[in-house]
């Protein structure tokens, strides 16, 4: 799962959902017990998750369950399993509800899930009971496999490419057609067997190939997807792009060629660069022949006894596009852990697996149907870049190769920070009067908000000092979303303005616009830059804003956890660089950290740079002056904006008064103060920062419970609008604790993973610095979160997922904190989730580093060997999510009665609006079947898919254990 807004427990795998989906429903012969269950798999061919969907049909709730089912082959369940007790004996398979979901209401559905191991055939279960009722006689969605092309495959530009599947039914139902997708762009149908499909016109690039069969009987299955790369012309394929090999091993990678060949090829492969310890020792000159061109052949590469770092190697032949492979040589002692951050890393990175676009830019998720804190898996957040700085600075440490870390920031400012074409009148702000107020309002239905020019805002301190710093009127700070694929059609790549469908780059969109009660599925996204081309008379303006009148305008928003976390990645660069003494190789990208930092101090600020501190009224809370608007916390966002017209003179810019205990980030604020390399330009920019760095490590003290977890935050502005909060509200430096800030739906403090990310940062910092307050809250919550933690025999784990809070914190005394003892939390819910429990490992990992603990190390290395031993597929590490939230695609939409507009695609937009309606798009997404069905009635759909974040999440956890603890 991942916020900023986060809309269920987690989100739904859009096209990798391969193997079997057996939906089987007949009346069970009890009348007092009515059932259904859906059965699926995830199937990597010497194993499969087994997920299983108890439905209750009946009239009566099912109270404590046990489901009874039996393989024909030899499948062996692997562990224990999730969301129930899992046996076997022999074939008979049965599961137990778990203490927490006994109880099944009528309509109602459960879910759990097994690991199992098998070889030969994978049959499906052919009859199902409950509490020993039958389930059986329903029909089974087809069994679809891609059989062309392969995975990895290579093909020139113009070639016919073969596409082929295979599908099987069963009872008695015939398979009515085959489609064949490129991600979501339906390629060709086939109607009769053998399955096939030639496709030609392939763009250059990179490709994801699915098949998706449909039966006479109205089920569908599509295929696990092929990765496929079209060249400009012939080219060398090598598989894989990436590896590693020990001091004193071999390693080896396959070449082939993407084209049949009129006469003999010779391809010849050389280190082009890099390491000279590693050397090619065996099939350097390979002939290819018009027989055999399309059969893999062996190089075979040796490292030396002493080096270390990467290489590039590069096959070549006359007429054909080389290929390039990155080796990187390890040292003998580098250990299990880092040697799996490199082969996660290596499939990351693999074209082929999908984590990125054209462009380089990491998706939110390999796969496309997600919605979450995006709404399709195909946008990115600054997240996701921070995420790419902190998996390449780890991979700096390792290979001592920091040309990618470099690379990736230099992505991230090209894409996702705005540029002076994006920000074109900044010259006209004025400090004085930073923005026009405007009341935020709980409901999206209190929207638009009416500009009220009465209310006065504070002056904004710091924006000369930056000029003067930096010689620019520009903001240096990422934005938040980015529509990668231009799914929506806005155009909005950088430099651009609503340039429509046809533009090709990635466009800067936003969403949440309308109050804490606004939720993803309630969002109308809307361009960054608004000419009024899309949406209504005065594009999507006016459904926020009540005013006389519109001008076009562009405006950004910046979520700082994501800026703090790119400049917390830079300080670990620099600290490893110099350590290998490669300091000088990076300090360009540092000293940008810097300059980012010195930026991000606008989230220190109330959002119209009101005074902190007891501030009610809008007009009778004191306009600040200076500093007295800082709280110099890490809020949950800052803004710009202004006129697209350059002779229209205005500009904007607000600070954010919400502050999540979850966002702050002690450890980049100790990098910009300690490291030299990184030290803000402006004048007054260390000096804030050091303050900030006290503030926020007192924050998180404020917020701990009496149990040990992080409550929510605080507001300078209650309920958004400088209402008055009730009675007896506690404080932290005047501001207001409030337990759920920022956003509502779901309430924002419910989530672990702002737990296990918050306190990560608290540890590394601890790490860094040894700061004994740090120490203090992090034994507390570590006790209180092992407690809460089971590991299992068989190296599954069990960690928090949703959490639930009473009471309220004591108001802050710096000089004699409380003790909390009216703050309380408990855990809801648990889950698998692996991107959490990375982060929460690396948590672990530094903590246990610098104070001792053996439980914290222990437990580390085991949520690490736990992922690596039982959740790793093709792509990365992965465990099945069931998505009840999905209900949500038929949520209705807020849209003022009589306003009405169009999407960039057609789609209408009005008060009848939903979610879907104005997503049509999503309909041709090859899982939506399976959300489809939900809505129809059918059980939860199951998917299983990679989020970025979470994979380098897991990543570095791996490499930072290596770090630590060697092994």
């Amino acid at each position: 799962m991942s916020p900023p807004r986060v809309s269920a427990l987690t989100a739904a795998l859009a096209l990798l959902a391969g193997g079997l989906t057996t939906a089987i429903a007949v009346p069970a012969s009890a009348a007092a017990l009515q059932c259904t269950v859906d059965y699926s798999v995830n199937d990597w061919g010497s194993g499969f998750t087994a997920n299983v969907a108890i439905n209750n049909k009946g009239t009566a709730a099912i109270n404590g369950w046990t489901l009874a089912y039996a393989y024909t082959g030899n499948q062996t369940l692997s562990g224990t399993g999730w969301n129930g007790t899992w046996s076997q004996s022999g074939k008979n398979v049965s599961v137990t509800n778990a203490a927490y979901n006994g109880t099944i209401a009528a309509g109602g559905s459960v879910s759990a899930g097994a690991n199992f191991a098998y070889s030969g055939t994978n049959a499906k279960p052919t009859a199902f009971s409950v509490n020993g009722t039958a389930c059986t006689g329903a029909h089974a969605a087809p069994v679809t496999v891609l059989t062309s092309p392969s995975a990895g495959a290579s093909y020139a530009a113009g070639a016919a490419i073969p596409l082929t599947a295979t599908a099987t039914t069963s009872d008695g139902a015939t398979v009515s057609k085959v489609e064949f997708y490129d991600n979501t762009t339906l390629i060709g149908t086939a109607t009769s067997a053998p399955y096939s499909f030639s496709w030609t016109g392939a763009a250059s690039g990179s490709h994801s190939i699915y098949a998706k069969a449909y039966d006479s009987l109205g089920a569908s299955s599509e295929s696990t997807p092929a990765g496929i790369t079209v060249a400009a012309g012939p080219q060398i394929t090598a598989t894989p792009v990436s590896l590693s090999v020990t001091q004193g091993k071999t390693g080896t990678f396959t070449l082939k060629l993407s084209s049949q060949p009129a006469a003999n090829v010779t391809v010849t492969t050389a280190r082009s660069a890099g390491n000279t310890g590693l050397s090619v020792t065996g099939g350097a000159t390979l002939t290819f022949t018009p027989a055999n061109w399309s059969t893999p052949q062996t190089v075979t590469l040796t490292a030396d006894a002493s080096s270390t770092g990467s290489a590039t190697f590069t096959s070549s032949a006359t007429g054909y596009t080389a290929s390039s492979v990155s080796v990187t040589e390890l040292a003998a002692g580098t250990g299990v852990y880092n040697d799996r951050f490199l082969q996660l890393y290596n499939k990351i990175k693999d074209p082929a697996n999908g984590y990125f676009s054209p462009e380089g830019i990491p998706y939110h998720s390999v796969e496309t149907l997600l919605v979450e804190a995006p709404d399709q898996g195909h946008e990115t957040t600054s997240e996701a870049y921070s995420y790419l700085l902190w998996l390449e600075a780890q991979y700096g440490r390792v290979t001592k190769d920091w040309s990618k870390f470099n690379a990736a920031w230099t992505l991230m400012e090209t894409y996702m920070i705005p540029t002076h074409a994006d920000q074109p009148t900044n010259s006209f702000y004025n400090a004085s009067k930073p923005a026009t107020y405007a009341p935020e309002r709980p409901l999206p239905s209190d929207y638009p908000a009416a500009l009220d020019t009465s209310v006065t805002a504070g002056q904004d301190p710091i924006a000369g000092e930056l000029k003067s710093a930096y010689g620019t009127d520009d903001i240096y700070g990422m934005h938040w979303l980015q529509d990668v694929d231009n799914v929506y059609g806005y155009g909005n790549s950088p430099g651009k303005c609503e340039a429509g469908p046809a533009d090709t780059g990635p466009s800067y969109i936003n969403t949440y616009q309308r109050g804490a009660q606004e939720s993803v599925w309630e969002t109308i996204p809307q361009p960054t830059c608004d000419k009024m081309v899309y949406g209504g008379k005065n594009g999507y303006l006016d459904l926020f804003v009540k005013d006389s009148s519109y001008a076009k305008q562009w405006k950004f928003t910046d979520a700082p956890d994501a800026d703090a976390r790119a400049i917390q990645a830079a300080y670990w660069a620099d600290t490893w660089a110099k350590a290998q003494g490669n300091g000088s190789q990076v300090a360009t990208t540092v000293a940008k950290a810097g300059k980012m930092g010195d930026y991000l101090r606008y989230s220190f600020f109330d959002k119209y740079f009101k005074k902190i501190g007891n501030c009610v009224g809008p007009s009778t809370c004191a306009a600040g002056t200076g500093k007295d608007s800082s709280h110099y916390l890490l809020s949950w966002y800052y803004a710009w904006g202004g006129a697209t017209d350059t002779n229209a003179g205005w500009a904007w810019r607000i600070g954010d008064g919400a502050a999540h205990g979850g966002y702050q980030n002690p450890m980049a604020a100790y990098a910009l103060v300690n490291d030299a390399a990184m030290a803000p330009k402006s004048a007054t920019g260390k000096a804030d920062w050091t303050t900030s760095l006290g503030r926020q490590v007192e924050f998180v003290q404020w917020l701990q419970s009496s149990e040990g977890a992080i409550a929510g935050g605080a507001t300078n502005s209650w309920d958004g609008s400088y209402a008055t909060p009730p009675a007896g509200t506690p404080t932290f430096y005047g501001m207001y604790y409030d337990e759920a800030p920022v956003y509502h739906d779901p309430p924002s403090n419910q989530w672990f993973g702002f737990q296990a990310w918050g306190l990560e940062r608290v540890a590394e910092y601890y790490y860094a610095s040894g700061d004994t307050r740090a120490k203090a809250v992090l034994d507390k919550w570590v006790t209180w979160a092992l407690a809460n933690t089971t590991f299992n025999a068989d190296g599954s784990y069990r960690i928090p997922s949703t959490l639930a809070w009473s009471g309220k914190p004591d108001t802050w005394n710096a000089t004699a904190p409380g003790a909390n003892t009216g703050l309380h939390v408990s855990v809801v819910d648990y889950t698998q989730d692996v991107g959490v429990a990375g982060s929460y490992a690396k948590l672990l990992s530094y903590y246990a580093a610098k104070s001792g603990n053996t439980a914290a190390k222990t437990a580390a290395q085991k949520l690490l060997d736990g992922m690596w031993g039982n959740n790793q597929d093709a792509l990365g590490i992965s465990v099945p999510e069931t998505r009840t939230d999905y209900s949500r695609f038929k949520d209705s939409l807020s849209v003022p009665s009589g306003w009405t507009g169009t999407m960039p695609n057609g789609d209408p937009i009005s008060s009848a609006s939903t979610f879907l309606s104005i997503r049509s798009w999503y309909k041709n997404d090859p899982a939506f079947a399976k959300v489809q069905a939900y809505l129809d009635g059918g059980a939860a759909p199951v998917f299983t898919y990679h989020r970025f974040w979470a994979q380098a999440d897991i990543a570095t956890a791996m490499a930072t254990y290596g770090e630590l603890f060697g092994g």
